[in-house]
């Protein structure tokens, strides 16, 4: 009687070791292959959101398609939900020398300015993981995708949705910039309203509208006024004065502008932001610098609307 006992805790005890093997199996089945991640917009339409999915396919068109068809599936996570949406289609796409190029129909163009961002950040973001890769660009109809200004917004990188701080660029928000750039001849101010500006909100409302500026305008019959090749070193305020950082290509104008409006230009378009009232410029930390060899920069300056012409007269 006793032996049998034995017997049958050994029985017991094999099956139990058994069921752990067969565990210990299937979980190391789930872990193997290569993890990617695949990026998904959340149902607030503000973030992505990144899940982990693994694959054994190691040929490069097979994971892109693999990739393709996750961004197209619904997570698991009910608050998330899949960039390649029933909204619009892929009519196609091709994909050479390093360009993937994702052709979509007129229906993508119906989205939300946000939500549209976020998208393409969520599809740029998983399919650049793919090999060979290294540029990613969208047509609508085949024809280049465009901002909301109507200009082309090229090709992009997972690089492209990465702010200059190394902060992944996830949150987005809307704000409506009164922006002065120069009149056709450069001696007057001309004031331009930029509305629903979509910006990734981890960077400063302040360091926002200087990239604007070096940007350039969006409407026809406005001019630049710095320098674009001019880089943001920094933007601080500290009480209600905006010191702004550049690098000393600001200090090489390649346009016709007057000196003054070059800096009135900073100066008015920051001071229109309600924590703002005074502006100082320095370059690469230095304010003992004169712009153009009459402005110094040690001046703090303040609002100037004299220098401000009316959109009519601009060109005048």
């Amino acid at each position: 009687m006793q032996v049998k006992g034995i017997n049958k805790l050994a029985l017991l005890l094999l099956s139990v070791l058994v069921i752990c093997i067969a565990g210990c199996g299937s979980q190391t089945e789930e872990d193997t292959g290569k993890a990617y991640e695949v990026y998904y917009v959340n149902n607030e339409e503000t973030k992505i959101f990144a899940n982990s999915y693994r694959t054994e396919t190691t040929d490069a068109q097979v994971l892109l398609d693999e990739l393709m068809e996750q961004l197209s599936t619904k997570p698991e996570k009910m608050q998330y939900k899949e960039p390649l949406s029933e909204d619009f289609e892929v009519l196609g796409y091709t994909w050479e020398g390093g360009q993937l190029t994702i052709n979509f129909d007129e229906h993508y163009k119906e989205m939300d300015t946000i939500k549209e961002v976020l998208v393409r950040a969520a599809i740029v973001r998983t399919l650049s993981q793919v090999e060979n890769v290294s540029y990613i660009s969208f047509t609508i109809q085949n024809e280049p995708l465009l901002d909301g200004s109507g200009v082309a917004i090229g090709t992009m990188s997972a690089d492209t949705f990465i702010d200059n701080d190394g902060s992944e660029i996830n949150t987005y928000e809307k704000v409506n910039l009164r922006l002065y750039f120069a009149n056709e001849k450069g001696d007057r101010l001309v004031e331009e309203n930029q509305r629903n500006v979509v910006y990734n909100s981890n960077i400063s409302l302040e360091k926002l509208v200087v990239e604007k500026l070096i940007e350039g305008p969006t409407t026809i019959g406005n001019y630049p006024t710095i320098n674009p090749s001019t880089k943001v070193v920094s933007v601080t305020v500290n009480d209600r004065i905006c010191y702004v950082n550049l690098n000393s290509d600001f200090l090489t104008q390649p346009y016709n502008v007057a000196s003054d409006v070059t800096i009135y230009s900073i100066t008015n378009s920051l001071v229109e932001l309600p924590n703002i009232n005074k502006v100082q410029i320095s370059i690469n930390g230095e304010t003992s610098v004169f712009y153009k060899e009459s402005v110094s920069l040690t001046n703090i300056f303040e609002r100037n609307l004299d220098l401000v012409t009316d959109a009519a007269s601009a060109s005048e």
